[in-house]
């Protein structure tokens, strides 16, 4: 038996409760919510634009909510896959939703099982080179697409097959800041719509897609670890270990900001800091080891920039990343140290764990350290901090009904219907 029938037969065998649901529909709205307010960017308007001759079909929608949903950076992770399933899966599901809310949910759950799944699988050498929400993503699309359309298991298989031949997504876009990103996760949503309604059809794909001698593991993993597409096969849905942001950055500096916040009301002036250290893992080096962000985007994926503005500030969110923030705390950028350190190495991708310590004029050390952080699964956001975040998001996105959309999309686990979402 492949790894993908296996993975078929996993899912489709795993018992579905009212508080599995109930998460998929809280994921759901924090989706939503970020592709709402990605129209306001200007690469949201771009992929709009684009939209207008290209939304005819499932694919196009689910490509253009995929990137929509992607582009704020706050959108949802799951740490020991390092993947964004939320922009993959629930694009796919709304493409190709009929209407009934617990089938949408049900298709979110299997999604997001699939896409973690084959990420925790690929190694912590593929996410070098490889953006892992773009190359395991396809996986989790088709598995939801498989769900919607009621494909048999052996179309299930061929859908994924599919879905993995089209794995692509390579990280050099950051060193432009180009909007790549975001085209990674809606053509992740893409791949498994087609792949899925190509599999209904009959169009056959390879069944040991991953493990296969000329496979995903192959081509694109040093250091695969296949069994862990299989294992703890009776283990709590993967969405349950998913993290929902509250900070619109990369997830790599988010305990480094939760760190610096905690220090940040110790500090009656950031002028009084003469140094900042701040211990992380490896993969937070490799992508946010940015001491002087020139944009945007850069300023979101560096280490030093959010931890001054949490510092500084004693907040972070859109407006922090702004030029005249950027600005405002170029000098306190030049005194944050960043560096790869134990036990935080070993710990990821398991843990995400940071040590922030502040060293003030007069000597004084100030520190706090983070296991996890606000927004995961050990923290999670009260649904009073989702609905708030959801509501900013809207706003954002200038959506003039935001509380009947949320009510909406969580009642989804109350078998109400899926929202209609006039995005495009």
């Amino acid at each position: 038996m492949s790894l993908t029938q296996g993975l078929v037969n996993l899912i489709r065998s795993k018992p579905v409760t009212q508080d599995d649901l109930d998460a998929a529909a809280y994921f759901t709205l924090d989706a939503v919510a970020n592709a709402i307010g990605g129209r306001s960017t200007e690469p949201g308007k771009k992929l709009l634009a684009w939209s207008k001759d290209n939304s005819g079909d499932a694919g196009r929608r689910a490509l253009v909510m995929g990137g929509l949903t992607h582009i704020l950076e706050v959108d949802d992770l799951h740490r020991a896959s390092v993947v964004h399933p939320g922009c993959i899966v629930i694009p796919a599901a709304f493409a190709l939703s009929k209407g009934d809310g617990t089938d949408f949910l049900t298709a979110v759950l299997h999604g997001f099982e699939a896409t973690c799944r084959v990420g925790m699988a690929v190694g912590k050498e593929h996410y070098k080179i490889w953006h892992s929400t773009a190359t395991c993503g396809p996986f989790g699309s088709a598995m939801a697409g498989a769900h919607l359309l009621g494909l048999s298991d052996e179309q299930a298989v061929d859908a994924l097959g599919n879905a993995g031949t089209q794995s692509a997504g390579l990280w050099q876009f950051m060193d432009t800041g180009a909007m790549s990103k975001h085209l990674h996760a809606g053509r992740g949503a893409e791949a498994g719509v087609v792949a899925a309604q190509l599999a209904e059809l009959g169009f056959t794909g390879p069944p040991e897609i991953l493990e296969g001698a000329q496979g995903l593991f192959a081509g694109a993993c040093p250091d695969p670890d296949p069994d862990a597409v299989l294992r703890d096969p009776d283990h709590r849905w993967q969405v349950h270990e998913a993290s929902i942001k509250p900070w619109p950055s990369c997830r790599h500096t988010h305990p480094a900001i939760d760190a610096a916040l905690e220090l940040s009301v110790q500090i009656p002036n950031p002028n009084m800091i003469a140094g900042v250290g701040v211990e992380t893992y490896q993969a937070a080096m490799d992508v946010c080891n940015r001491p002087d962000p020139q944009s945007v985007y850069e300023a979101k994926f560096s280490l030093h920039h959010t931890v001054a503005a949490a510092l500084s500030d004693g907040r972070v969110d859109f407006d922090s990343f702004e030029a005249d923030s950027r600005v405002r705390l170029s000098e306190l950028r030049t005194k944050i140290m960043p560096a790869a350190e134990e036990p935080f190495v070993s710990a990821y991708p398991k843990d995400w764990g940071t040590m922030v310590e502040v060293v003030l004029q007069d000597a004084t050390k100030l520190r706090a350290s983070r296991q996890f952080c606000k927004g995961d699964p050990e923290a999670p956001l009260s649904l009073d901090d989702l609905r708030a975040k959801a509501k900013m998001l809207m706003a954002l996105g200038g959506h003039k009904n935001p509380d009947h959309l949320i009510d909406a999309t969580l009642n989804m686990a109350q078998q109400g219907a899926v929202p209609d979402l006039s995005l495009f």
